[in-house]
């Protein structure tokens, strides 16, 4: 089955590009239309070349359902991917996936996430081949992606599942056992239901309300929040070198039909740049308050010894999250003629102003004392002689 001459491949990227998501699915019981395959190339998620290919594990398949071929995968529930990141796709039980078609991704792009991987037993091969042994699989153990996930610049989603028949109605909630193990419920139902909202921006949206800036003033006596004031209005264009500054952002997380506040794992950070053609600096935001649909988020600081064009910028971009490119430009001038502190108010140049008045007062002694020392005249004791 193809997609038509009226949908290439070139036209699902251009949907891409214009915020469209897509949640594709594959089957191994037909082969991948080489339309498909185009399409995946582009994105850099490999298939195997003789598109018939599907995964075994001989080691975590249903022995129900697959006792012979060993083709309906257990899988357990994806874990989080970095402990920074976010997982919108834990299960409490296993995810059966039959006759699943493998995915090989690429290294060297960075928007490419893998959702869900397969056990280290399994491998790819071909059924139609009679051989006994497969000397060189497509992939092997965890290099398989069963469901994987590209994030556009934009945010735009795509989602590749392996398995359309595990959104069979009778996969959801299903009896399964694996080899020399229990019976389990499996949980595809919930597994479905987190990628679709997932593909489709229900879950995993992060929206930016307020972002502020003003002037500062900073107390020592204090801590907290009641250390630092605000000076002046908000959000000012113009600000001076080595004043102190406050930068405000606002928060949310989209999930499902509200907003919560957006919270982060302790190992992640959310930052500001205040920048130029490069960082001048790059400071943690704290969340300083919420409010029933958000966080807000505050950092103070004292401006660089610099003047310019310079951004706020705050760039959060982590997988399964959408990303956050805020940038504020402001301009950042020189002190003024009356802003320089007086010279009496810089230690330094208490020896000059010293040697000034010692200068002022030797030349005011100088002055009073030939002032008043005056020579004596003495009389003449004769006459001028013609």
């Amino acid at each position: 089955m193809g997609l038509g001459p009226s949908l290439t491949p070139n036209l699902l990227l251009e949907f891409i590009k214009t915020n469209g998501n897509i949640l594709l699915t594959l089957s191994a019981d037909s082969p991948v239309p080489s339309a498909i395959s185009s399409l995946l190339l582009e994105l850099d998620i490999h298939l195997p070349p003789d598109r018939t290919s599907l995964v075994v594990d001989h080691f975590n398949y249903d022995t129900s359902s697959a006792s012979d071929q060993h083709d309906v995968l257990l899988v357990p529930g994806p874990s989080a991917l970095r402990p920074d990141v976010p997982s919108f796709f834990r299960g409490d039980s296993v995810i059966a996936f039959p006759r699943a078609v493998a995915q090989d991704l690429g290294n060297a792009s960075p928007l490419l996430t893998p959702i869900l991987r397969a056990s280290e037993t399994a491998y790819s091969y071909n059924p139609k081949e009679e051989a006994e042994s497969v000397e060189e699989p497509f992939a092997v153990g965890s290099q398989i992606s069963l469901v994987s996930s590209m994030q556009a610049r934009n945010s735009a989603r795509f989602t590749v599942l392996g398995s359309v028949e595990a959104l069979e109605n009778k996969w959801f909630d299903a009896k399964v056992r694996a080899p020399e193990a229990k019976e389990a419920k499996t949980s595809n139902r919930g597994f479905a239901k987190q990628l679709s909202a997932w593909t489709f921006m229900e879950i995993g949206v992060l929206e930016v309300g307020k972002v502020e800036h003003h002037l500062s003033t900073i107390t020592e006596s204090q801590s907290g929040n009641d250390s630092v004031a605000q000076l002046g209005y908000l959000n000012p264009k113009i600000y001076r070198i080595k004043n102190d500054v406050t930068f405000n952002i606002e928060m949310s997380e989209y999930s499902f039909d509200h907003l919560n506040p957006f919270t982060m794992s302790k190992t992640d950070a959310l930052q500001v740049e205040f920048t130029m053609l490069s960082p001048f600096h790059r400071l943690d935001l704290q969340p300083i308050s919420k409010t029933p649909n958000s966080t807000i988020f505050s950092t103070t600081f004292r401006l660089p010894d610099q003047h310019g064009i310079f951004a706020f910028r705050v760039n959060y971009k982590r997988p399964f999250l959408t990303n956050v490119d805020v940038k504020r430009e402001v301009t950042v001038r020189h002190f003024a003629h009356d802003e320089w502190p007086r010279s009496w108010m810089i230690s330094a140049g208490w020896v000059w102003i010293a040697g000034i008045w010692v200068t002022v007062v030797g030349w005011m002694a100088f002055v009073a004392l030939w002032l008043l020392s005056e020579p004596a005249y003495e009389s003449s004791k004769g006459k001028k002689m013609q």
